[in-house]
């Protein structure tokens, strides 16, 4: 069940939009996987690690997250991203995927599913935004601190002391277990976004985008969307309510099953892995 000894294989692809990075681990047919706000394909180590036996998994690091690099004018909203996504698979030359996204990664993958759905072998949604649910209710003090200059401050803050990431403040919402996410998993995820200054300045561009008008504009596509979907849901998530998980469920004619994991927060690929690998698992045999 993947062998977890080997690293994944960081590489980066030169796309219009800019130079993506983004890890690799295993062999077979290609599944694409989009973290969301913040993170980057770090996020998904687990599934890469212990999936790679039945899947070439591929963790993408959005535009202004991780290691992907682009020029000061790129547009990096969510629409951007999902246009990016058909660039970088065109680039590796790669055709249908199964494609999970998680959080805003979640939204670009419904994004990215209505504008080519020819690529999509099926589609794996877990706690994300969804229609006018972008951003949620519970991000937009981070919004609003970012718009006002504070980005830079507070992530620095949460570098310099990692209680500060894991503090009801800031990330600690996003996990089930925020005791347990290692110093080590902090820096990968929030040192990029302090590279230079264009990446600030990028990823302070990403976050004044969010808007729900990306999602609401392909409720309809989504209502045509069907490729096999599996919905899988933290009933705890203080930021995407059960509810969302329903409404994705109804809205996508392709969905066919929605899951809950009991207590389960944002962040779950990262704390629950085993538990959602093993609906991955099943859910691509069931479709292939």
């Amino acid at each position: 069940m993947g062998d977890i000894s080997q690293a994944p294989v960081q590489h980066s692809v030169e796309t219009p939009s800019g130079r993506i990075h983004y890890r690799e681990q295993g062999a077979g047919p290609v599944a694409l996987f989009v973290h969301g706000v913040l993170l980057n394909g770090h996020l998904w180590r687990h599934q890469l690690a212990k999936l790679g036996d039945i899947r070439r998994c591929i963790a993408v690091d959005l535009l202004a997250h991780g290691g992907t690099e682009s020029t000061p004018d790129q547009d990096v909203s969510v629409t951007a991203n999902a246009v990016m996504l058909g660039q970088f698979l065109d680039a590796l030359e790669i055709g249908p995927i199964d494609l999970v996204g998680n959080d805003s990664g979640g939204g670009i993958a419904q994004i990215f599913a209505t504008l080519q759905p020819e690529r999509i072998r099926s589609l794996t949604l877990t706690d994300c935004d969804a229609q006018d649910n972008w951003p949620p209710e519970a991000f937009k003090p981070f919004l609003e601190m970012a718009a006002a200059g504070g980005l830079r401050g507070a992530l620095e803050a949460m570098l310099a002391d990692s209680s500060v990431y894991r503090s009801a403040q800031a990330l600690g919402p996003a996990y089930e277990h925020p005791e347990r996410v290692s110093d080590d998993d902090i820096e990968t995820y929030l040192r990029p976004l302090l590279h230079s200054e264009q990446r600030l300045g990028d990823f302070e561009r990403f976050l004044a985008a969010f808007d729900n008008s990306h999602t609401v504009s392909v409720e309809a596509r989504l209502k045509a969307l069907q490729a096999p979907t599996l919905i899988v849901w933290g009933t705890d998530d203080v930021y995407f309510d059960l509810a969302w998980s329903h409404w994705l469920a109804r809205t996508i004619p392709g969905t066919r099953r929605r899951g809950e994991l009991p207590g389960a927060r944002l962040f779950f690929p990262e704390e629950r892995w085993a538990e959602f690998n093993a609906e991955l698992r099943s859910f691509w045999h069931e479709t292939q």
